[in-house]
């Protein structure tokens, strides 16, 4: 299987010492979002997870303890954008993301670090030009260190409205988004990255933008030197390119404070629920309550054998 490490939550940003913790002990809970006291065990050894996939804006808690990591194939998705404490309150500065950006890529390889610039948010203050210029700059400072660019563009949830009130965000034109990703191609092709399009239906492709697969069968089969029998993503939108991976996050409990993110829209319910994290639970979020039901989820490694390999080649 592929962990998700993860799409809800900035997991080795702000909980990194209890995801050790959870490697430690093997195994971790995680709640049912939709059905709260329906829970899942989820085994954590390196011969059943093919992958883990981590997103994060800061995995620098996350550097002097890669070691622990040995044994598993994993890369990491790194957000790092241009925006302002009013659209991403808690943030480093943008000097120190990609410090530790350097750092990361020195210990694992840039092959195993994806850049995201996203989402893309158009404003009186955010314009155009904005972020040409600013994500020219960060793509100098991160030439080398990365082989590939995910963007993707704001759609405005009815969850969101209130987390984006008087930002004066609008939701992009074909043409604004044609313009400005075509800038960015030639920006990334001149330091060596490839850009690519996280869950966008338009077609780029004349423009030389592919659809990017951030669970991506092709990098996790070239890290693990095996192919995978793997499938999409049928829990993700139908524009998502991702492969079926476990997420082991909760929504509403990132406090980095981004004003456009669709997982945590809850402030005062995010608050809250940081406060009861314990980094030496079972799960994220709390503890085990009167009327959960805990199963155990079904894990098998995705990696195709030599053998299967062997008797395919024959068909």
């Amino acid at each position: 299987m592929i962990l998700s490490v993860s799409r809800r939550t900035d997991i080795p940003a702000l909980y990194s010492d209890w995801f050790f913790n959870r490697l430690e002990e093997g195994y971790v809970l995680v709640r049912n979002p939709m059905s709260i006291h329906q829970v899942s065990r989820i085994r954590l050894s390196p011969d059943v997870i093919d992958c883990i996939v981590f997103w994060s804006k800061n995995p620098h808690p996350m550097l002097s303890r890669l070691a622990e990591l040995e044994g598993y194939n994993y890369y990491f998705q790194f957000t790092v954008n241009a925006y302002g404490s009013d659209i991403e309150k808690n943030i480093q500065p943008l000097e120190a993301r990609i410090n530790t950006f350097k750092q990361l890529v020195q210990a694992i390889g840039p092959e195993r670090v994806i850049w995201r610039y996203d989402p893309i948010i158009l404003t009186e203050k955010y314009t155009t030009e904005y972020h040409l210029e600013h994500f020219e700059q960060i793509a100098a400072s991160l030439h080398g260190l990365t082989k590939q660019c995910n963007i993707s563009f704001i759609d405005v949830y009815p969850k969101l409205q209130r987390n984006l009130e008087n930002k004066g965000i609008h939701e992009m034109t074909e043409e604004e988004i044609f313009y400005i990703a075509s800038i960015m191609a030639q920006i990334s092709g001149t330091h060596g990255i490839r850009l690519k399009t996280c869950a966008e239906k338009i077609d780029l492709s004349q423009l030389g933008i592919e659809h990017a697969h951030c669970i991506d069968e092709n990098l996790i089969s070239q890290l693990v030197g095996k192919p995978l029998k793997s499938a999409k993503d049928k829990n993700q939108r139908e524009e998502c390119g991702c492969v079926s991976s476990i997420d082991i996050g909760q929504y509403n409990t990132c406090t980095n404070g981004c004003s456009y993110c669709y997982a945590n829209f809850n402030p005062t319910l995010t608050e809250r629920n940081h406060a009861e994290h314990d980094p030496q639970s079972s799960m994220l979020i709390g503890k085990i309550q009167d009327g959960d039901k805990i199963t155990d989820r079904e894990m098998k490694s995705l990696i195709i054998s030599n053998e299967q390999i062997s008797f395919l080649d024959k068909m």
